[in-house]
């Protein structure tokens, strides 16, 4: 059997710890498969018949890259492995499949060790089937093949004597805005939201998304604030984050309007600085041009600094700086 022992792993990216506290409650796991598998078997998978497995098998060369997560289906003829590794770094990875081979074998390697002999020998025994599956949000299109067998040379001429499975492939940014809001559920509002956006095009999106929020259970709301400050506060300029951990931590649908609110004042607020900063720079910069011209001409320190407002240290500088 699996050991389904808690052996957290470790997240190292804000990404991986935001998605994985999702998926890691059944509910939200559900929706995800419900919502975006169109298969016949998905609908007869109950909650109930769920249970999460609370270790990773990743590698240790790629323990800071990635992510996964584990469920065991318990059906009344067997068990069946769902494993969803989460791929949420910037480029594709090429070698994707043979990746998750490994960790499949991995995961039939453990169910073999914990098998006790006399059973394992037996001719009914049987491996679990692993469904894998990833979960990607880059913004380039995943350009890897979904079937294990692409990855071998010449497989073509082989075929029927080749190991093979086909990987279910969750793309975030491929899905289109209106189907997302069709589903109005918590796995869709935040796929919808970690689209690649212009921070106007979020505050559309926020308050569109209002009246799904509101209808969100008080755990799923607090599952989603802790989704947006994991994965949207670092995408934030540093000295605002503070200021988003005080928009985002709410604890109940009822907050969303309060929310959406602050989040866009606190947006405008960030535009309007980030504006100001520009100017600022682009003053200081031509008090600068001035300095040098005036340094070339000879003029004495205490006279560029009179006439633009550079401090004597700063025409210094200046003038090493030509020298």
């Amino acid at each position: 059997m699996l050991d389904d022992e808690p052996n957290q792993p470790n997240i190292h990216h804000p990404h991986d710890k935001g998605y994985r506290q999702i998926l890691t409650n059944k509910k939200s796991f559900l929706q995800l498969i419900k919502s975006f598998i169109k298969e016949n078997w998905v609908n007869d998978i109950n909650e109930d018949d769920l249970i999460l497995v609370n270790k990773s098998y990743i590698t240790k060369d790629f323990t800071e890259k990635e992510a996964d997560i584990v469920y065991k289906l318990k059906t009344r003829q067997a068990e069946i492995i769902f494993y969803i590794l989460l791929e949420l770094q910037s480029t594709v990875d090429f070698l994707m499949p043979f990746r998750l081979l490994q960790y499949m074998v991995e995961i039939w390697r453990e169910v073999y060790n914990n098998t006790p002999s006399e059973k394992r020998e037996r001719k009914d025994f049987r491996l679990p089937p692993i469904i894998p599956a990833v979960l990607y949000n880059g913004k380039d299109n995943w350009t890897v093949g979904l079937n294990f067998k692409e990855m071998l040379g010449g497989y073509q001429n082989f075929e029927q004597h080749l190991l093979d499975f086909r990987y279910i492939f969750f793309d975030v940014n491929r899905y289109s805005e209106k189907e997302l809001y069709q589903m109005a559920n918590l796995v869709a509002s935040v796929f919808l939201l970690d689209q690649t956006i212009t921070h106007e095009e979020l505050i559309r999106r926020f308050k569109k998304l209002a009246r799904v929020l509101k209808r969100l259970t008080p755990e799923e709301f607090r599952q989603f604030a802790t989704w947006l400050i994991n994965v949207l506060k670092p995408k934030f300029a540093s000295y605002m984050q503070k200021e988003l951990d005080n928009v985002l931590c709410k604890n109940s649908p009822l907050e969303v309007d309060i929310m959406i609110m602050n989040l866009e004042i606190t947006l405008d607020e960030m535009q309007k600085k980030a504006r100001d900063e520009g100017r600022d720079e682009g003053k200081k910069e031509a008090q600068k041009n001035i300095a040098r011209a005036a340094l070339k001409k000879g003029a004495s320190i205490d006279f560029i600094s009179e006439i633009t407002g550079l401090t004597e240290e700063e025409i210094q500088k200046l003038k090493d700086q030509m020298n």
